[in-house]
């Protein structure tokens, strides 16, 4: 067993372990945070139903980033849309057996990552060649989309430059989820990946990309609007009245 096995079995062990724990905490945090008013961007559903079907069509098709700016949101979803993907492709290395919808999006996957990357740099090419964007953009924004593209791009290497043993790779996942350690391949391209990755599982939480379970807690996505039909109370405020 190399050191380098020992090493990024530690690594993704506490990655999981932060990741699981503060997400958690930080969801929880969003669920307490109370929501005084009602602010739903107008034009706003005024069922539940309706409020349903606004937030499927925010999270499948970013459909007010379409309204606002096709560019950003043609870069956006092509990058959500194929990170999406290759998730589904990842699943192999930690499924035994495999499943048949995963066997099925195996070829699609590696489109996938060039969408993936595509997306990335389009992103990046907006921070830099937008005026406004660029003036506010900061390192952290850069970084970012640096570890993202790092990401993506070593992945892709592995299937078109620098092939590596991937049935080594999914014995060593699985057994690391087993708690029955196995070596890992020796290839420096596959180290570099599975460190990105392993950054990436630890600052996802502290991070801007956080807005990938904050958009479910967003008041001006998530209310109905019905301010005239119900009087909207916060919990906090009710148990205030009540003491009256």
């Amino acid at each position: 067993m190399t050191f380098a096995s020992y090493a990024f079995a530690g690594l993704f062990l506490l990655a999981t372990l932060v990741l699981v724990a503060a997400l958690a905490y930080r969801v929880a945090d969003y669920v307490r945070t109370p929501a005084p008013l009602k602010i739903p961007t107008t034009p706003a559903p005024t069922t539940a139903s309706g409020v349903v079907w606004r937030m499927a069509r925010e999270v499948l098709l970013f459909e007010s980033l379409f309204k606002s700016n096709l560019w950003t949101w043609a870069a956006g979803w092509l990058f959500h849309a194929g990170l999406a993907l290759v998730l589904v492709r990842h699943l192999r290395y930690v499924t035994e057996p495999v499943w048949s919808w995963v066997a099925l999006m195996q070829g699609p996957g590696i489109l996938a990552g060039l969408a993936m990357v595509a997306g990335l740099m389009g992103l990046w090419l907006r921070r830099v060649a937008v005026e406004r964007i660029r003036y506010i953009s900061t390192p952290s924004d850069h970084l970012m989309l640096a570890l993202l593209l790092g990401i993506g791009l070593s992945g892709l290497a592995m299937k078109f430059v620098a092939h590596t043993d991937i049935v080594a790779v999914k014995q060593f996942f699985l057994g690391l989820m087993r708690l029955s350690l196995q070596p890992l391949p020796a290839d420096g391209v596959l180290y570099l990946h599975l460190g990105l990755v392993g950054v990436l599982m630890l600052i996802f939480p502290f991070s801007k990309l956080l807005h990938v379970p904050g958009i479910f807690f967003s008041p001006s996505r998530n209310q109905v609007d019905n301010p005239r039909e119900v009087r909207h109370q916060a919990p906090w405020a009710a148990l205030l009245d009540n003491k009256r």
